[in-house]
């Protein structure tokens, strides 16, 4: 399942998605409603509604966060050539002509996307605020979406999975830098 699908382009950057974001959608969909459903007590019309709209949330989610890259990337001088949607989670990705460049060049790209959800992570905490009285899809929607953004491609994205922007500053930090830029803790 090799298949990359081609979305067009948003921002200079190209759009793509592997077939399991597809699946990752729909299961996102499901346990989304499931939420609904269950913790916010919504209708099954309204559940499934509401899961649709946090499914669409994840994913422009998703996007901020990648955008969020794309940002520092472009001040670094080494910009991002596109985004590539992969199961319920997305890639960046950059030149496959790129020089090497320097640790802190990758770590500076990788704190684009936490630093940009975390904002966004504070956006929508005021809107779920501004929710609760309303109820419904809409403080569902700004809940998950609060709750996304912060634990997932905030806090989350800090996690050394192998996969994530943690992983990549673990791996770049203190290389091709003098010891003297860093913050030691000296015993």
């Amino acid at each position: 399942m090799n298949k990359t699908w081609k979305l067009g382009s948003f921002a200079g950057l190209k759009l793509l998605a592997k077939p399991t974001a597809l699946i990752a959608t729909i299961v996102l969909w499901l346990v989304f409603t499931l939420i609904g459903r269950n913790v916010f007590k919504l209708s099954p019309r309204q559940a499934i509604l509401g899961g649709l709209i946090a499914t669409k949330i994840h994913w422009l989610s998703e996007l901020w966060h990648h955008f969020g890259h794309a940002q520092a990337a472009r001040q670094t001088g080494y910009p991002m050539s596109g985004i590539c949607a992969n199961g319920p989670i997305a890639a960046s990705l950059y030149p496959p002509d790129e020089p090497t460049l320097p640790g802190p060049t990758h770590i500076k790209r990788a704190l684009g996307g936490p630093i940009a959800s975390g904002i966004l992570a504070v956006i929508t905490a005021v809107i779920t605020l501004a929710m609760q009285p309303i109820g419904g899809i809409p403080l569902m929607a700004a809940t998950l979406a609060f709750f996304e953004n912060l634990f997932v491609f905030t806090l989350g994205a800090f996690l050394p999975l192998g996969f994530t922007d943690g992983s990549t500053i673990l791996h770049y930090w203190n290389r091709n830098t003098p010891p003297e830029r860093w913050v030691t803790i000296s015993e």
